[in-house]
């Protein structure tokens, strides 16, 4: 595989491959069919030009789940304006430009992410905004905010859920989570619960049981 140096959308295009995540076969992706080549390609990528590591290239099982919810139940999304944080490939921002949204935009740190999202939204016939840079602390405007697959660590956790929490009180929140360890405590709303198919190399499993919560303020008066 070759990097591709300085050309993000050629460097897309010659490390992945047209496929679909397993629980969403109605949207395309470009996708990693061979894991190890593409973080290698990434690291060489990296030196050069500086970009964070490929987790654009995977459909996680989080965005899988949101984005399969969706499509079942166009209704919670039709007509309103929808942001995807901490976007990956795409995919939950893509399910809700298919279901009806009046306007998605798709967010992340990483501007490799944004390209693939893009690519990615093109091969779906839809159109998405793109939003670089980290959100957390600022107040979205949106009416529905969905993030997938973001408490993988202490760090990042403490960090979010107390945003995510802020956000809820001016638009509906929704947080996907494949049972990591720094996921909320707190009792939250479910929506939806499935088994989700992943792989062996990102997962260390055949399958990761995926719930999406509906995060809702409560005033200290509760």
């Amino acid at each position: 595989m070759k990097p591709a140096l300085n050309d993000p959308t050629r460097f897309i295009r010659d490390n992945t491959a047209v496929a679909q995540a397993p629980l969403v076969s109605e949207i395309s992706l470009h996708l990693a069919t061979e894991i190890t080549p593409i973080w290698q390609a990434s690291e060489a990528y990296l030196e050069q030009i500086g970009i964070e590591p490929p987790f654009w290239a995977f459909a996680w099982p989080g965005s899988q789940l949101i984005a399969r919810f969706i499509l079942d139940n166009p209704e919670f999304v039709r007509e309103r304006r929808v942001l995807d944080v901490a976007c990956g490939c795409g995919l939950a921002a893509i399910a809700a430009a298919m279901s009806g949204a009046s306007e998605v935009q798709a967010n992340d740190i990483d501007p490799m992410a944004l390209t693939a999202t893009t690519l990615n939204a093109s091969l779906n016939d839809v159109r998405i905004a793109s939003v670089c840079g980290d959100l957390i602390g600022t107040t979205p405007d949106c009416d529905l905010l969905v993030i997938g697959d973001v408490c993988y660590n202490e760090t990042m956790a403490a960090r979010i859920i107390p945003w995510l929490l802020e956000c809820s009180k001016s638009c509906e929140v929704w947080l996907c989570d494949p049972g990591r360890h720094y996921a909320p405590s707190m009792p939250l709303e479910i929506l939806t619960r499935q088994a989700v198919p992943v792989t062996q190399e990102l997962e260390s499993a055949d399958q990761r049981s995926t719930t999406l919560f509906r995060l809702r303020y409560i005033s200290a008066r509760g």
